[in-house]
Order: structure tokens, then C-alpha cells, then sequence
């Protein structure tokens, strides 16, 4: 009788389940690598296995070779419940060959003898903590070192995050891969025009990402409040990105810096929208407190717009070249950096002239490929030791 570790050698090759949890909800960075991730991956045949707590509303899952399963569970600690009994229960059901969590966690019990690989998009618990929900910060300070240890292969989304997991993790050395994302494909920008609906009509400066602690927007904010209206024409900063958690109001914020004509605050933006948004910034600005990888450093970058960003974790190695590097907890810092992107128009020209040819070193396919002989390495590592867990 086969084992359950043992490749099988079907037409259709390996039977990887994955947790699509990220699929079921409005986009995010995370929900966004699933995607893009995923969709090129069942592309290459195997037999796919989708699971989630709710049904998926993000990809088009309709192939012959992908089963979804979903539940109709939205409360947040049955949700868990379920990622912990109902989700592995599924992979035995379906004899999966391999596991592959997007998203820091594993079930703390899997079926004997499976394989299974899990995503680390960054540590923000060890080197941002007080920027989480506290809920979020315990599970993944609990759960995050139990499937890094479980795993038989890591993938980190940037070299700065795969260094991270080695230092709080050194018994994951020797399975940490580092594949970095790709740019999101948003589609064609619209016209300048179009943004008058938005109230920019004139220059402006982007900031994207989940109004959240850890983004730092409160010193980006007052950085901008201390340089000149008439800076870069008068240009105004942008800000684009859904409501997160921590208490973060922009809008308070802006009113206590007397903003409120040299700051736009968009909310949730559609991908048609953000495309628009890049095509027309004069740059984007993301001075983060940490990120594992950065994701609009990128999307602006393979636009040809330039970044302004922190000089610490994954961000100087996604800006590469087409950006200028900041300190993130010092608001003179922010404001020298914001005044040489506005006012040296040579400097600017110079960043975004570089821009596409760095964004050039990354790319969705080849993360997608890459983690696919991931997967193989996984399988046949577990295949290695007789089906026994790292």
C-alpha cells in the first residue's frame, strides 16, 4: 500500500492542499501574494485543494484541476477553531502530498506524514510588537516559531525577512528560502483627469498601505506640516489605504496640524484607482517602522515613480536604486528626505529614470516558479526521512 508521503505518480502530479483563508476577504498585501502566487501556480498542473473558513471573493478558482472547500464561519475565534480541527481534517480527507500556508501559521497537529511549507511575510511581533493587536501579537509569537519548527521548508518574502527568521529562529536554518514578491498587475491607469473626482488636481505625493501603527504616518504628517505649502508646486500628499486598527484618525491628525488643504484622504481605493494613483505621484512615500517586504515600494517602482522610504528591514532592498532611504522614528529625518524629493527636481528625475530597471529584479512568475521547486524540495525531503516531521 502506498504511504501517505510517498509522490504519487499520477498524471496530475502532486495533490497540495493550501490555506486560502486570505482569499475570503478585501484585499490586503497578504491577500494580494495569495493571488498572484496561487493563480500562476495551478497553471503549472498538480492537483490543488483550496480551504477556507468562508467562501473566496478574491481569484477566478473555476479549473479543472483546483477544489475549493469552504465553511461559512466569520467569527474571529471560530475562524481559529476551525484553521485547528476542520482544516486539517480536510488535508487527511484529501490525501494531500503537501500543506502550504501563505500566512505565518500551521495547524498544530497535521496528518502523519505530510509535507507542509509556511509563508513568512515578516516578524513584526518581535521588531514592531507594540504596533499589533495584541490577539495578533500572541498568536504569532506563539504559533509563528510552532510552524517554522513544524515545516520542512520556509519561504521569507525578502532577504532582510529570511535573515529574521534565522536570527529568532536558528533552528530554522538550512530551510529558510528567500523569493521575493512581484508588482501587482492593477491594470491601465486612467487619465490625469480622472483624479479630480479625488480632489487632486495638482501634484501630489502618494502614501498607500492599512491605517495602522506600524505605517508611521503620524510623522510623515508632521514632517509634511514643517516644509513649505509652496514646496513641489504646492503638491499635496495623498493618502490611500482602508482603516486598520490602533486608533489611527488621519483626519484628527491632519486637523492638529492645520493640513487640511495640503492633505487628501482617500480610503479604500480600487486597483483601477491605485494603478491611477502610481501612474500620476511624483512619488510615494512609505517610511515604515518595519516591513518584511514593502509591496508599494514596488508597484510605484514598475511605474518609473520614484520612493521615499526607511532605511531599516526589507525596505532599502525593495527600493534598491530609485529611492531615498530615511530613519523612520526621526521626524528631521523625514522632512530633509520629503524636501529633497520635492524641491531637487534633478534628484527626482534621476530616481525615477532608475525606477522600472530596478523593479526589473522582481517578478511574480519567477516568485511562483521558484516556490514551486520549494514544494518539490519539501516532498522530498519529508520523503527523506520515512514521513517523519522535521
Amino acid at each position: 500500500m502506498q504511504k501517505p508521503f510517498e509522490i504519487r505518480a499520477t498524471g496530475r502530479g502532486y495533490r497540495i492542499g493550501v490555506d486560502a483563508r486570505q482569499l475570503s476577504t478585501q484585499v490586503s498585501g497578504i491577500g494580494r501574494y495569495n493571488a498572484e502566487v496561487l493563480s500562476r501556480l495551478v497553471e503549472m498542473g498538480h492537483e490543488w485543494f483550496l480551504y477556507s473558513h468562508r467562501p473566496l471573493a478574491l481569484g477566478d478558482w473555476n479549473r479543472p484541476n483546483v477544489q475549493v472547500r469552504t465553511a461559512g464561519i466569520s467569527h474571529t475565534y471560530l475562524r481559529m477553531l476551525w484553521s485547528q480541527t476542520v482544516m486539517p481534517w480536510w488535508a487527511s480527507q484529501d490525501r494531500l502530498d503537501l500543506f502550504w500556508s501563505p500566512l505565518h501559521r500551521l495547524p498544530l497537529v497535521m496528518p502523519s506524514g505530510l509535507a507542509s511549507v509556511v509563508t513568512i511575510h515578516d516578524l513584526v511581533w518581535r521588531h514592531a510588537g507594540q504596533t499589533m493587536r495584541p490577539l495578533n501579537r500572541w498568536l504569532d509569537q506563539t504559533l509563528m516559531p510552532h510552524a517554522v519548527r513544524a515545516s520542512d521548508r520556509v519561504v521569507a518574502v525578502s532577504e532582510s525577512t529570511a535573515r529574521d527568521i534565522e536570527h529568532a529562529m536558528p533552528f530554522a536554518v538550512g530551510k529558510v528560502r528567500a523569493i521575493p514578491l512581484g508588482a501587482a498587475e492593477l491594470g491601465e491607469p486612467g487619465p490625469r483627469e480622472s483624479l479630480e473626482a479625488l480632489g487632486l488636481s495638482g501634484p501630489y505625493f502618494l502614501f498607500v498601505g492599512t491605517l495602522e501603527p506600524r505605517k508611521n504616518l503620524g510623522r510623515l504628517l508632521e514632517a509634511w506640516s514643517r516644509l513649505p505649502p509652496s514646496l513641489g508646486g504646492g503638491a499635496v500628499l495623498a493618502v490611500a489605504g482602508g482603516v486598520g486598527w490602533g486608533g489611527v484618525d488621519v483626519q484628527a491628525m491632519v486637523l492638529s496640524l492645520g493640513l487640511q488643504d495640503r492633505v487628501r484622504v482617500l480610503g479604500f481605493v480600487s486597483d483601477q484607482q491605485l494603478a491611477t494613483l502610481y501612474a500620476h505621484a511624483l512619488f510615494v512615500a512609505m517610511p515604515s517602522l518595519y516591513e518584511g517586504f514593502g509591496l508599494p515600494l514596488l508597484e510605484a517602482t514598475s511605474r518609473g515613480v520614484p520612493v521615499l522610504t526607511s532605511n531599516i528591514s526589507s525596505m532599502p532592498e525593495v527600493a534598491g536604486d530609485a529611492g531615498v532611504l530615511v530613519s523612520p522614528l526621526d521626524v528631521d529625518s523625514i522632512t530633509r528626505g520629503l524636501s529633497q524629493m520635492l524641491g531637487d527636481s534633478k534628484c527626482g528625475a534621476e530616481l525615477a529614470g532608475r525606477a522600472v530597471a530596478s523593479a526589473r529584479r522582481f517578478s511574480w512568475d519567477r516568485s511562483a516558479r521558484r516556490t514551486m521547486e520549494v514544494f518539490e524540495e519539501a516532498i522530498e525531503a519529508r520523503q527523506a526521512r520515512g514521513g517523519r516531521a522535521p
